[in-house]
């Protein structure tokens, strides 16, 4: 077990929808799945940048390591030589619900009286309070503050004869987004909820073995052929060479996959409901252009989500694209404080801007969204610092006015900007000299979907009940938002 302190995030990631997490499951002929698996939550990084974890097993015995940090601080060389076996779990967080804390770092590894079991999981239940409570009447120790804990717990206490069979029992009784790796016994097993809310896809090793994934481009990474999205509902059990698939509980008539995987989260290189990721995005882009034009002299993107909506802004306006910002890639998570003069820099300790480009440019600023503020404000000052005679801000998709709780932090209702301000107050507060987000039809129009799409953080539309309870650290309402 590694220990490390949380990391500082700077500004501009404090105002960013926060990056659920990442889950990697391997079956391998040989004994290397800790090494794949390690390259594949290294390729979703994105994903989650508090915590990672790997654990391992060999038939007879499940081995852990996990701690707080990145992919490359939590494993060290030598860190991977005891964790030896054919299959593999993988995860890499950032906290939902529970805190970031060492104890709720995944994979969680219980001992059952089937054998150990691991579990890993992107998602959040909207029932986790409850079923966290009927646990502890039953007398279940929890350690954690997770929800993939209840899950661990839950699956382990479930009727079946086999984990693929007790999955499927339980699952009916999780309400709310989870895509799940499982590690027990001899074979590693994988499973989507029936509403679809966080990606999950399976490929095939040249040598043989399987490996499940969050996302494609992870996949791809290494090495896997055959791509496939597991379904909605589906169970996939991956055991040597062998893969089995069934549909576990149906899926649910009205899906409700997370927009923000296109706007926001996936890498470029996904491709999430058969769409890939950086066309989307530049579709998102060019449908903005024709919902808020504007006569201007070039169009930059803040990267690097936001760079193929430029591209297609440009395309569509005619307006010449160009780069405005420079990115450090290599600021990410932090353990060294900030001293209170580097501090006040804000967004200029990740983002340095390109004066040749803008000086004397009337600019478009394309940026993926606004969820706080606190950001966008900084980003204008430095494009006019460097001598735009006029700053237009689009973003690619509608204003984020809700919460969400199916597994992305986008905050509570009192630090969402466009839950407290109207569009023209938020053009005002940032500093900008106009302002246009594209609706909700342009973004679907963009996906090439009418529905099929969780938009509640838009819309505050839930499509599933979201209790009270569940509300009362965002903000107090009357009732259930449905």
């Amino acid at each position: 077990m590694v220990g490390m302190n949380a990391t500082t995030r700077t500004v501009a990631e404090l105002d960013r929808p926060r990056e659920e997490c990442g889950v990697v499951a391997v079956a391998s002929p040989s004994t290397e799945a800790a090494r794949v698996a390690f390259f594949g939550i290294y390729a979703l990084q994105h994903r989650g940048q508090e915590a990672a974890g790997i654990a391992v097993a060999d038939g007879r015995s499940v081995r852990v390591h996990k701690g707080q940090g990145l992919v490359s601080q939590v494993f060290q060389p030598g860190t991977l030589d005891p964790l030896v076996g054919s299959l593999a779990i993988g995860h890499t967080r950032y906290s939902t619900t529970g805190g970031s804390s060492e104890r709720n770092v995944q994979p969680y590894v219980v001992e059952t009286i089937h054998g150990p079991l691991g579990v890993a999981n992107n998602g959040n239940l909207v029932n986790a309070d409850q079923l966290r409570n009927k646990l502890l009447e039953s007398g279940a120790g929890l350690q954690s503050s997770s929800d993939s804990e209840v899950l661990a717990l839950m699956l382990a206490a479930a009727d079946g004869e086999t984990w693929e069979e007790r999955l499927a029992n339980v699952m009916p009784s999780w309400e709310g987004a989870y895509s799940l790796v499982v590690l027990a016994g001899t074979k590693v097993v994988a499973a989507r909820d029936p509403m679809g809310f966080r990606p999950l896809s399976m490929g095939r090793l040249p040598s043989g073995g399987h490996v499940v994934a969050s996302e494609t481009g992870a996949l791809r990474t290494v090495g896997c052929e055959s791509i496939r999205e597991i379904e909605p509902g589906e169970v996939v059990v991956l055991q040597g060479q062998i893969v089995r698939s069934h549909q576990a509980i149906p899926a649910n008539a009205q899906q409700a996959r997370c927009t923000f995987e296109h706007i926001y989260f996936s890498r470029p290189d996904a491709t999430w409901d058969g769409l890939n990721v950086h066309q989307a995005r530049q579709n998102l882009g060019e449908e903005l252009a024709r919902e808020h034009p504007i006569e201007a002299d070039v169009v930059i993107p803040v990267p690097d989500s936001s760079t193929p909506a430029a591209i297609g802004y440009a395309n569509v306006s005619g307006i010449p694209y160009n780069d405005g910002f420079v990115k450090n890639r290599y600021i990410g998570r932090t353990f060294i404080e900030p001293t209170d003069e580097l501090r006040q820099q804000g967004v200029a300790l990740k983002f340095n801007t390109l004066p040749e480009n803008i000086d004397g440019r009337r600019v478009v600023v394309v940026d993926d969204s606004i969820v706080r503020g606190t950001t966008s404000g900084q980003l204008i000052r430095l494009i006019r610092d460097a001598g735009a005679t006029e700053v237009h801000v689009r973003i690619t998709c509608p204003p984020v006015a809700h919460p969400c709780f199916f597994g992305v932090d986008m905050g509570s209702y009192d630090q969402l900007i466009a839950h407290q301000l109207g569009v023209p107050e938020i053009r005002d507060h940032i500093g900008a000299d106009s302002l246009g987000f594209l609706s909700v039809s342009r973004m679907m129009k963009a996906l090439g979907r009418d529905d099929g799409y969780c938009n509640a953080c838009f819309t505050g539309e839930y499509p599933v009940p979201v209790q009270l309870s569940l509300v009362n650290t965002k903000q107090r309402f009357d009732g259930v938002l449905q």
